[in-house]
């Protein structure tokens, strides 16, 4: 297989009606490394809002089960990527998402903000660091992905387009992006967790490289101090320097799955879709996603 051939695959199908099979081509062939950490800033990002951030804090599930937490989410997600939403895999874990989420209350604009980081920062970094920039089918087959998820999860109003997804976040974060203590707390456990999965000695390295991946307004937030302009343009320019060096590589051949990677350490003896995430307590905090109507949900999973 050529260089290229898979994109030209994906080119001749329909962004729109071949939305999942495109995306998991995307995610899965394409970009695995790439969509795995943007998708892990998506959800770093939502912190940075107080409402959110506030709540999960309370939940403690991401300042003291952090990696439980981190596994649930990956792979909670990655059985919709992988098996598809008609699968019994993929409605198993969209019903046990569903379930978590309606023991929780958030408002409306924040459950659309958090779908829209997973529509938007993965194009942001692979435009950023990828190997190839995403094309425009790509682009319109993930928007649809995740309008068909936020559909399934009863989130209401959500965008129509990917341009209406960017305009979303960016405006939401330019209004709600803030200090708070509490969301500080969870954004220092996920920089430590992020660091332990790399040998102690490199933990100040590896906190001070994700730092100078983030945005200042994400900075700014948190109150983190912002690294050197020197140390931010080497590590930009290594996570460049890797995605042209992918380039020069032969193309995957076989799909690498979120649940295959090697930050995904809570299950080392397997486990059951419907046993993963919480059991929330009543009157406990919450999650960034709220279903207001049940019914509609249950009709879509």
């Amino acid at each position: 297989m050529k260089r290229f051939e898979r994109l030209e695959l994906i080119r001749r199908l329909d962004p729109v009606a071949d939305a999942v099979e495109i995306y998991r081509l995307s995610v899965a062939l394409e970009f695995p490394w790439d969509y795995a950490r943007a998708l892990e800033l998506a959800l770093y990002r939502t912190y940075a809002v107080p409402s959110i951030g506030r709540l999960l804090a309370r939940t403690a599930e991401l300042t003291e089960r952090t990696q439980k937490r981190y596994d649930d989410t990956v792979l909670l997600l990655d059985a919709v990527v992988e098996h598809g939403f008609a699968a019994e895999e993929g409605r198993t874990a969209i019903r046990r998402i569903n379930r978590m989420h309606r023991s929780y209350d958030i408002g409306d604009d924040d459950m659309r903000y958090v779908l829209s980081t997973f529509v938007v920062m993965p194009r942001r970094w692979i435009d950023a660091y990828g190997w190839r920039r995403l094309s425009r089918h790509e682009i319109v087959a993930a928007t649809e992905y995740y309008r068909t998820l936020g559909r399934h999860m009863g989130i209401p109003g959500i965008p129509a387009t990917y341009e209406e997804f960017a305009e979303l976040l960016d405006s939401y974060e330019q209004a709600n992006f803030a200090w708070d203590e509490q969301s500080r707390r969870v954004s220092d456990a996920t920089l430590d967790l992020m660091a332990s999965w790399y040998p102690s000695p490199l933990a100040p390295l590896l906190r001070t490289g994700t730092l100078a991946l983030l945005d200042e307004p994400l900075l700014r937030a948190f109150r983190y101090e912002p690294p050197g302009p020197v140390t931010s343009a080497l590590v930009r320019r290594a996570v460049r320097a890797r995605g042209r060096l992918v380039r020069l590589l032969p193309p995957r051949r076989t799909p690498h799955f979120a649940r295959q990677n090697r930050e995904v350490k809570g299950y080392p003896s397997g486990y059951r879709l419907a046993d993963l995430g919480t059991r929330p307590v009543p009157g406990m905090g919450g999650c960034p996603v709220r279903h207001l109507d049940t019914s509609a949900a249950d009709a879509l999973e």
